[in-house]
């Protein structure tokens, strides 16, 4: 058993998950075996590194300027299916391990993908949708608002996402093969909660009372599976933000829903290789993270210790690039013949659900934070969520991840609907910042109206309860204050066409009317619907509250089953993928939008912008439904060389005198002992992480002894119990150190171990020199 969870023993800690585990192996097995239906699509997933820079480089997702990476939670990933007919249309979702697509990164993408294979990926048929973790690097995006905590634009940030995405859409095309797909839906109960009450109930009643709960609880899944290999991965979707990492964390880190993706995938390979390779040894190059050196530990402590005793810290030496990906544990996990499982948690109508299930307190009185503007003695800065492990972040992230990761391995393995039909796919570009409406009226008749340019409310200054704002905003402020409005006049005084459009919001920034040195906020977005079978998914650039969600699936579905002349019946399943292909912030309701709390204020094209997308949605899901062509639209911009960027480069890396790069700054105590639940910490001397991103590698290592002298790869810097920190001394200086920090998780393998470095220096010239050093040995009993 302790073989078994091995790989996943970094976040299960108690028998009756290990038991938990057990029952859901012998039912993913059992489902295998009779889920090879009569295949109707071609089918292919792929998974590529996009870990950016983690070094120096604000974050997405909270907009706070202090928030500079600085080091590695575990790694992002890129993770593509493709679904094609055998002989006609496809479609490719990508799901990004990052806080939201971005126009610019798909436009890069796109243009790629046409050199590589011609018109048979365009933007039609390709989404890319982001999951919101709010602690990747940022600057990728290409509108000045979401690129000015970061100083401007990231090249390093943008590149290895481009590169990323087209490598794994490259492997789930070279992955194509005969296989079918499960759709399986459940409710899960306990992994978000509203954070704006208050405009959700301004929603009518009578419309509330159709829901139960005042966020979605369903999680949509798909079980890919191919003809021969069986099971080779699920995508699902559902709704909670990605804030359980706070905003003065500085690890890279896929949140809750990375998270999760890493937890389903460790386990479904383990138990491939548990189910299917019982009986072979440790030695055959799989690392199984058992030790052979001794059989009884407990009774042979002492020739542990000595074996431990003979394996001192080596001097930091040089080293190769591929020197880190060869040591990548997942990297050996993988069968060259068969191609790896894939599973991504993404994400849809999440706008207004927080994965901070406790509510939201005051950091200063510990009561609860005012109902209607989530502040704290009239201020927001106190009034933060608490998620299920406060106080420490890293044990929520853990926790909402697993409540994911356990409901989606349920919906995997009893997964039994299959999808058959057609792949179709509707897209257009429409210019939001003067979109038509029509809109019935309540007397009868109907009549005409218009989103507006782009702009944010003073609630958006407020933040949320995931993240608060600063100075003296607050959520639910339909007036705004003449200070603020001064300062807002020195960048863009916003016109009264302007102002009445976007009533009842106060306007703080008119960026879609802000142009200088480049477009501040889009106005050109995409839509996007694509069909699998009796599967629809609606492709939307932002973030819709958990009602605008609801409405938004419920008219797709009128139309497509209403008709009576599609393939459609009660059986359609309409999902939402949220943050995809672009991103333009917040949708909310025209009810919520009047409370103005975060999500209202932060919905870019006024009050009927929830309206203009479902009449939109419903062009589309009518033209899919008759097989009609749609008008393509306007094209949106490709700023790439109009970008700025302020951050200051690596001029090179030094060590002090008689120091090496990869060095032991702080080793292990000599002759020490560890147990599970204890943190190892190493400090190497480093250098800066953005010399090369070590994708599909590593900076950091944990290796097991077998035998007397091999050291085999156990855990690297994409394991949840493995943390590395970066630092360097002040913001100029070129020396820098690592801390590793292995929490020892309850299955780790009694044993000798080391921790491992990885790096890359750069010299006054500009050259790179690769290094890696290691630690003293230790044992863990």
């Amino acid at each position: 058993m302790m073989e078994l969870l091995a790989s996943i023993g970094c976040y299960f800690r108690s028998p009756l998950r290990t038991i938990w585990l057990w029952i859901s192996l012998a039912l993913v097995l059992q489902f295998s075996k009779t889920a090879l239906s009569d295949s109707n699509y071609l089918i292919g997933l792929g998974s590529y590194d996009i870990t950016g820079p983690a070094a120096d480089v604000n974050m997405m997702g909270y907009a706070y300027s202090e928030q500079i990476a600085s080091g590695i939670h575990f790694r992002l990933r890129a993770r593509t299916f493709i679904v094609a007919e055998l002989q006609g249309k496809r479609v490719v979702f990508v799901n990004l391990d990052a806080c939201m697509a971005s126009q610019l990164v798909t436009i890069k993408v796109l243009e790629r993908l046409k050199a590589r294979y011609g018109d048979l990926y365009t933007e039609q048929n390709v989404a890319i949708s982001g999951i919101h973790t709010h602690a990747g690097p940022g600057g990728y995006l290409q509108y000045v608002t979401y690129l000015v905590t970061s100083f401007g634009f990231v090249r390093q940030s943008f590149d290895v996402l481009v590169d990323g995405i087209e490598k794994s859409i490259i492997q789930a095309h070279e992955n194509l093969r005969p296989g079918s797909i499960f759709v399986n839906k459940g409710e899960l109960l306990d992994a978000g909660v509203n954070r704006s009450p208050s405009a959700y109930l301004n929603n009518p009643a009578s419309e509330r009372s159709k829901y139960k709960f005042d966020v979605d609880k369903e999680m949509t899944l798909l079980k890919f599976v191919d003809n021969q290999w069986g099971p080779v991965g699920s995508f699902n979707w559902f709704a909670t933000h990605g804030t359980s990492m706070s905003r003065t964390n500085s690890l890279i880190s896929g949140d809750n829903k990375g998270a999760a993706a890493r937890f389903m995938e460790d386990w479904f390979e383990q138990n491939r290789i548990k189910s299917s390779d019982t009986n072979k040894s440790v030695t055959d190059g799989i690392p199984r993270r058992v030790s052979n050196i001794i059989p009884h530990i407990h009774d042979n402590h002492h020739e542990l210790l000595e074996l431990a005793a003979s394996f001192q810290s080596s001097p930091g030496r040089p080293a190769t690039r591929t020197s880190s990906v060869a040591r990548r544990v997942r990297g050996a996990l993988r069968q060259a013949d068969k191609p790896g499982f894939v599973s991504a948690f993404c994400q849809t109508n999440c706008g207004d659900v927080s994965p901070n299930v406790l509510g939201a307190f005051c950091t200063d009185t510990g009561l609860p934070c005012d109902f209607d503007h989530s502040t704290c003695g009239g201020k927001n800065e106190l009034c933060y969520g608490r998620g299920p492990g406060y106080p420490d972040e890293f044990e929520s992230t853990r926790i909402i991840g697993e409540r994911q990761f356990k409901k989606a391995v349920d919906l995997f393995n009893t997964a039994s609907e299959q999808l058959k039909g057609k792949v179709d796919y509707r897209h257009a570009y429409l210019d939001f910042s003067q979109l038509e409406v029509t809109l019935s009226k309540e007397g009868g008749g109907s009549e005409v109206l218009k989103t507006c340019p782009a702009a944010m409310g003073f609630g958006f200054a407020a933040g949320t309860t995931d993240g608060p704002g600063a100075f003296d905003f607050k959520q639910g402020d339909d007036k705004g204050n003449p200070f603020w409005r001064l300062v807002r006049n020195l960048l863009k005084t916003p016109e009264k066409e302007q102002v009445d459009c976007q009533h009842p919001k106060p306007i703080l920034l008119d960026t879609g009317e802000m142009k200088k040195p480049y477009d501040w906020a889009p106005s050109i977005l995409p839509i996007q619907i694509f069909q699998i079978g009796q599967l629809v998914i609606l492709s939307v650039p932002g973030e819709f509250t958990t009602m605008s969600g609801r409405r938004l699936r419920d008219a797709v579905k009128t139309v497509l089953t209403s008709s009576g002349i599609g393939e459609f019946g009660s059986n359609i399943h309409v999902v939402i993928a949220g943050l995809t292909n672009t991103y333009s912030q917040y949708v909310a309701t025209l009810e919520e939008y009047q409370v103005q709390r975060y999500e209202g204020a932060s919905t870019l094209y006024g009050p009927h912008t929830l309206s203009a997308y479902i009449q939109e949605f419903q062009k589309l899901a009518s033209a899919l439904l008759k097989g009609q062509p749609v008008e393509a639209g306007p094209q949106p911009p490709d700023l790439l060389n109009k970008q700025i960027s302020l951050l200051t480069p690596v001029v090179m890396d030094s060590t002090p005198a008689g120091r090496n790069f990869g060095d032991v700054g702080s080793d292990v105590p000599a002759n020490s002992t560890f147990k599970s639940g204890s943190t190892v910490a190493v400090v190497f001397w480093s250098a800066c992480l953005r010399n090369d991103l070590m994708t599909e590698g590593t900076f950091a290592l944990v290796e097991m002894l077998q035998g007397k002298d091999t050291w085999v790869p156990a855990y690297d810097d994409d394991d949840f119990c493995l943390r590395f920190k970066w630092l360097r001394p002040s913001k100029l200086s070129p020396r820098s150190q690592a801390t590793i920090q292995w929490i020892i998780p309850p299955s780790a393998s009694p044993g000798v171990y080391r921790i491992r470095h990885f790096g890359a220096a750069k010299g006054l010239m500009g050259s790179i020199r690769y290094f890696t050093g290691s630690s003293s040995a230790f044992v863990v009993v």
